[in-house]
């Protein structure tokens, strides 16, 4: 049993030396030693299973943007598809239908005193031809057109037009309209299915009826834009609540930018945030214009919401928004003379109507006034022909007998 074992030992230590000898015959051939040959081997396996995996991850990665871009194709074609919103870009005039060819003689009044009130009234031109179905009102400002329609179509109503109803007439008719905007704010609101808005917020939005945006009206457009981040939101997940909010507020700050100092979306923000909404809907609205980051996929989806709505063809019309922009930079120019009341761009921007406070501008500084303002637009604005500034100074007297 001794020898047998003795045996196997000398057999093991014949079979290490041989093993040993051939790795150092191996080692002496490459150059490498046993340590040196795993490492080399490790780093060729690493390398290749590093390249394998990087090949892969591309073809992932590619596969992967195929298919998002075609889920997105489709997102948004279903959205657009399954949003229908009947839109039509304002223009400059409104025309009134009239009860009969008599009522015009009655709106002209006698040497045309009621017409010429009734423009000095509300910075409107009413134009009245021989065509016998309506008058049409002409003015760039939406507010201004709207309430001159709402006072005629009362007087004509009434039968009476004197320069008294005039007056009382457009007195009724500026005070209506926050009553008006709170009806249009409600009729947006359920028209986008959005709940429990802030009643000055609901106002707030009722007053964009009148805006436009490149021609696009802007309530109309919040709402498009509202339906279409809540479809967008529903297709891949998101919140359709806060998405269709965020949507439907983010322009509601251009009914305020020329009341508070800031941009639309920041004076919107605001104004959202005072009145109860969200974190996550006045981010969507701060952010729409990338003034501030989009801290949420509901905020990214109001841009995306956005962009569709005004990228739609036929949405917008950049002349009519220019021509609005140059007509109020005339305005405010004249506005900042002193002695000046009311400044109005009539015909299109080809005349300046300035109104001015009696008291400060006497009548032998009138002519001087308009010279001063004629040259100011010509220095200070460029404008296509020429622009006739006349001022108006008016003093009344009233008395009572008995």
């Amino acid at each position: 049993a001794e020898t047998l074992a003795e045996a196997e030992r000398t057999a093991a230590e014949r079979v290490a030396a041989a093993d040993r000898e051939a790795v150092e015959r191996l080692e002496a051939t490459s150059g490498l030693t046993a340590a040196e040959a795993r490492a080399e081997l490790l780093r060729q396996l690493t390398s290749e299973a590093a390249t394998a995996a990087a090949a892969a991850v591309r073809r992932i990665e590619a596969q992967a943007r195929r298919t998002a871009e075609s889920r997105a194709r489709r997102v948004v074609a279903t959205a657009v598809q399954r949003t229908a919103v009947a839109t039509s870009s304002q223009s400059s005039v409104t025309l009134v239908p009239l009860p009969s060819d008599e009522m015009k003689g009655r709106i002209i009044g006698k040497e045309g005193r009621n017409i010429r009130l009734f423009e000095a009234l509300t910075g409107v031109n009413v134009l009245i031809d021989e065509s016998p179905e309506h008058v049409v009102l002409s003015c760039f400002d939406a507010d201004r057109r709207e309430v001159a329609t709402v006072a005629l179509e009362a007087l004509m109503a009434d039968g009476r037009i004197n320069p008294q109803r005039i007056e009382t007439a457009y007195a009724e008719a500026q005070a209506g309209a926050d009553h008006r905007s709170e009806e249009a704010g409600h009729d947006a609101a359920e028209r986008a299915g959005v709940r429990g808005l802030d009643p000055e917020l609901v106002r707030v939005l009722g007053r964009l009826r009148l805006r436009t945006s490149f021609g696009q009206n802007v309530l109309d457009h919040l709402v498009e834009s509202a339906l279409l981040a809540a479809q967008v939101a529903a297709e891949i997940g998101a919140d359709v609540d806060v998405a269709r909010r965020g949507a439907l507020l983010h322009d509601i700050g251009k009914a305020l930018t020329g009341e508070v100092p800031g941009t639309h979306a920041q004076v919107g923000a605001a104004l959202a945030a005072r009145h109860g909404e969200s974190e996550v809907v006045v981010n969507a609205i701060a952010a729409h214009h990338d003034e501030v980051p989009a801290e949420t996929v509901e905020a990214v989806l109001v841009q995306v919401a956005d962009a569709l709505s005004a990228a739609r063809p036929g949405a917008r019309r950049e002349d009519v928004d220019q021509h609005v922009e140059r007509l109020e930079q005339l305005e405010e120019l004249v506005a900042s003379h002193a002695g000046v009341r009311r400044a109005l761009a009539m015909a299109a921007g080809r005349e300046m109507r300035v109104v001015v406070e009696p008291s400060q501008v006497p009548d032998t500084d009138l002519g001087k006034l308009a010279v001063e303002i004629a040259r100011h637009i010509e220095h200070d604005l460029s404008y296509p022909g020429e622009i006739k500034v006349t001022v108006v100074r008016e003093v009344r007297a009233s008395a009572t007998a008995g």
